[in-house]
């Protein structure tokens, strides 16, 4: 429970909701993090003695939980079972009984080897809600698995992502795991909401190509348009059947690019887009009043023949300051901009601190810095606890699913836990 500003006292957005957790790495454990955050009963099931392979992947601080795993787990529970035991399996039933979503995003039909198909889920729990993240829906690819880069591939970003006369290029945004994963956290929102007048559960589906998809769409309005000409706001050339890659261009209705700032280091750069109003003001900001008369300069379809030049122009002024003088300056002006923050940048940050920097206590690893929640709700603020430690919570998650079987000792004796 918290206060919001009322002072009266609100239960968690999520409350009540309990999350069967099966997934590992990043794709899975991002939403049900996410779900966590926003009040639910994560249940994160693992396997004995290993758990998430992500727990031992990167390693900063030997014998530690690895950042890749803390930063992906927080506000979790821990219970360690082998479904393939039979007193696993068991125990398994009871906690689909229990459950109102599980997740998974195991290979294709991992469960359904197990004798775990949606079937029979359904005759566990009817309102249960089954939520699977896969590397493609159906069609070819179907029961190929995919990777980050993978879905970043086939999923068109990377054919759109870098410079024309590059190679493809990956972004170093998650939009494949991660993306994925937040899309999942709507689907299941979904969901349950539909099961408050249903009072059934559903099977939810979410593939990473059909994602990253989601995510390229005005590259995809860009392939339609190539049927009526060029793209004028593209700095391209020359332009083929396909949405060519563009480099740092806006690829939007204004033109923009990444500008070299003082010192001249790796990430001093601002990003600045020229809207049609602003190009006076800039103009005499930079100090080429001139240019906004110039019939060379002065519209937006005559400085489109030379963006080039155009951003050349300004970038003699841009290197003249830091990427922050300019962010102050171009603000005053009302002028789209963004400094290119570094991921030092951005953990130092004293605007993003205890927001989306988060300090997290974790009992073996000591404090450690977490991205926070981009969701926020008014009354019911996010509060970021530790990942948990493997199997922790074993022995309290089968006192609440009613386990009357082995104890907690002995089924770890027999390595079920």
């Amino acid at each position: 429970m918290v206060a919001p500003n009322n002072g009266k006292p609100v239960a968690k957005a999520l409350a009540g909701i309990k999350i069967l957790d099966m997934t590992h790495v990043q794709a899975g454990p991002s939403c049900t993090q996410i779900l966590a955050w926003l009040g639910a009963d994560v249940i994160k099931v693992e396997l004995p003695g290993r758990g998430d392979i992500t727990r031992g992947q990167l390693q900063d601080k030997k014998g530690v939980d690895s950042l890749y795993f803390t930063m992906l787990n927080c506000n979790k529970r821990s219970i360690t079972l082998n479904t393939k035991s039979d007193e696993g399996k068991a125990i398994f039933v009871k906690l689909i009984e229990h459950c109102d979503v599980l997740v998974e995003n195991f290979g294709p039909g991992a469960l359904d080897r197990q004798g775990f198909t949606w079937q029979k889920i359904q005759e566990l729990n009817p309102r249960m809600i089954y939520a699977s993240i896969k590397g493609f829906g159906p069609g070819a690819f179907v029961d190929f698995k995919a990777y980050e880069t993978v879905a970043q591939a086939m999923g068109g970003a990377m054919s759109t992502t870098g410079w024309e006369d590059g190679p493809p290029t990956s972004t170093g945004a998650q939009i494949g795991d991660s993306g994925s994963g937040i899309h999942m956290v709507a689907a299941i929102v979904a969901a349950l909401y539909q099961r408050t007048h249903t009072d059934r559960g559903q099977r939810v589906e979410v593939a990473m190509q059909d994602a990253v998809l989601n995510l390229i769409r005005v590259k995809m309005r860009d392939q339609q348009r190539l049927a009526h000409g060029p793209l004028t706001e593209y700095p391209n050339e020359t332009f083929s059947d396909y949405v060519p890659r563009s480099g740092n261009a806006s690829g939007g209705g204004q033109p923009g690019a990444a500008l070299k700032c003082k010192p001249g280091g790796t990430n001093d750069y601002v990003y600045v887009i020229i809207q049609p109003p602003v190009w006076a003001p800039l103009a005499q900001m930079i100090g080429r009043p001139e240019l906004a008369e110039d019939a060379a300069f002065a519209t937006p379809a005559a400085r489109l023949k030379h963006l080039d030049e155009v951003f050349g122009i300004v970038e003699q002024w841009t290197q003249k300051y830091t990427k922050f003088e300019v962010l102050d300056k171009l603000n005053e002006i009302d002028v789209p901009c963004g400094p290119i923050l570094s991921t030092k940048d951005l953990i130092e940050d004293e605007s993003l601190k205890g927001r989306m920097i988060v300090d997290v206590a974790h009992p073996e690893r000591g404090t450690f810095k977490t991205v926070g929640c981009p969701l926020v709700l008014s009354d019911t603020p996010v509060e970021i606890t530790a990942s948990p430690l493997l199997g922790a919570h074993s022995e309290e998650i089968l006192k609440e699913i009613g386990w009357t079987g082995s104890t907690a000792k002995e089924l770890q004796a027999a390595g079920v836990l």
